[in-house]
């Protein structure tokens, strides 16, 4: 179902939002039968609080949710959804509220508390809408929310039901949606066409190896997504254990990721050139799968010795990239579910990411920020350079040690853009461990919004 705000022209209960700091002074305000009725309720205008005021009839009169204090409001975001959730089916309009409960991202955290993945069983009970507030974009916050839609869409999907083939042809129908252009390059022909090490990691799959080559927009900057597609990563023959396994059908949260991106950005008609980059493999396990031992020779030209079949995301960016930087865009960014050590260094929550340029950090910072979605800046250590290059290669696709992983990750994939002023690389989680407000357990996007809100500034639209 689309996540969208109700009809502005349908009947809609008066929902106030009242802060813990100012409750005192609004229901000092308010007639004595509702000051009664929330005090019974325990009503004190804390985060994820909600009441519903009854009229005589029984019917909603009105509702109130808690917006919590300004401290409060830092231990999470998206508080109106928190409420929401709370309160019963019906649309509602927002009456009264603080300033910063207005806002786009508060809006866009309503909607997507609406997010339901029935894919595979009946839809739960249709939650709380809202008539758009006033002074908030609609079809922005709409059109983010469906990006947001199609990102975790395409992780929650089994990989039973979202291979190589299935990441294709989702990317297909999203460039007939907005009239893209879109090719692919399949199986053995990744190697004619000096793909090897996208072929190498997808050989021993039922479905074969692909890059899938998407273009949108002909004029403005040029920017360059790429998404890390493994759609299921058993480990290759470094076989991971089964509670590694358990949730390698989001190892293809890169792509799902650039691919809501996309959605948001040609759907709000960024005067940009977009391409989207996706090599689409699975990591499996069979008589040519490739080994811990080999070496294996780049896009670029570079010889990599393979230490560990599971560091394989690394190595079909590694192409993807080359051929990305080979087009010299104004912009290239990664997104890739890489490393595990990215979890370990800041959590699921935070999206880290890598750049050499402060004025694309500080944007992006800026952008996170007002579109509540969490980065965190990583650096490109340059002494830790040593680490990825092997005694009998160029490089080495799993350094020993166990230090830095996401840091060596990094500086890896940075070495196959060599001719592109700009590169940002993000190592996602794509995945909500526990439900949270807005956000379901399962897939989720990261950095994608703070991308958007940051790409005027980057490239100067």
């Amino acid at each position: 179902m689309p996540l969208r705000f109700a009809d502005p022209t349908a009947p809609a209960v008066p929902l106030h939002v009242v802060g813990a700091d100012m409750f005192d002074t609004w229901a000092a305000a308010q007639p004595d039968t509702v000051r009664t009725w929330l005090a019974a309720n325990g009503f004190s205008g804390g985060t994820g609080e909600a009441a519903v005021i009854p009229a005589a009839d029984g019917s909603i009169l009105s509702a109130v949710i808690g917006f919590g204090t300004p401290v409060q409001r830092t231990r999470g975001r998206f508080h109106l959804a928190e409420a929401a959730a709370r309160l019963p089916s019906a649309t509602y309009r927002i009456a009264s509220a603080p300033d910063a409960a207005l806002s786009e991202s508060e809006a866009l955290g309503w909607l997507l508390n609406g997010y339901d993945f029935a894919a595979y069983r009946n839809p739960k009970p249709e939650k709380a809408t809202l008539v758009a507030p006033e002074g908030v974009d609609t079809n922005r916050v709409e059109t983010i929310a469906a990006g947001e839609h199609l990102t975790r869409d395409l992780i929650n999907t089994p990989a039973a039901d979202m291979g190589p083939a299935d990441l294709e042809q989702a990317a297909r129908d999203l460039a007939a949606q907005f009239e893209a252009t879109i090719s692919t390059v399949e199986g053995e022909d990744l190697l004619e066409a000096n793909f090897p090490l996208i072929h190498t990691v997808g050989r021993a799959a039922g479905t074969a190896p692909r890059l899938i080559d998407m273009t949108w927009g002909g004029s403005g900057p040029k920017l360059t997504l790429v998404g890390k597609g493994v759609c299921f990563d058993t480990g290759g023959l470094n076989l991971k254990p089964g509670s590694s396994m358990a949730l390698m059908k989001k190892d293809m949260g890169g792509a799902a990721t650039v691919l809501g991106l996309a959605h948001m950005i040609m759907a709000l008609g960024f005067e940009i050139q977009l391409r989207v980059l996706v090599p689409a493999v699975e990591n499996a396990i069979g008589g040519v799968a490739f080994r811990p031992g080999d070496i294996l020779t780049s896009r670029k030209g570079q010889t990599i010795e393979i230490n560990n079949t599971d560091a394989e995301g690394r190595l079909v960016l590694a192409d993807a990239l080359a051929h990305a930087d080979e087009d010299k865009p104004d912009l290239i960014v990664t997104m890739a579910t890489l490393t595990g050590a990215a979890r370990v260094a800041i959590g699921p929550d935070l999206a880290p990411f890598y750049c050499d340029s402060d004025a694309i950090a500080a944007a992006l910072a800026k952008g996170a920020e007002s579109a509540s979605d969490p980065v965190w800046r990583m650096p490109f250590h340059a002494p830790y350079e040593a680490m990825i290059e092997s005694g009998i290669a160029d490089l080495d696709n799993a350094p020993s040690g166990g230090f830095a992983g996401s840091i060596t990750a990094a500086l890896f994939l940075r070495r196959f853009v060599t001719d592109t002023l700009n590169y940002v690389h993000f190592d996602i989680y794509g995945w909500q461990p526990d439900a949270a407000p807005a956000r379901s357990k399962g897939g989720v996007g990261q950095g994608a919004r703070a991308l958007l809100a940051a790409l005027p500034e980057i490239l100067g639209g």
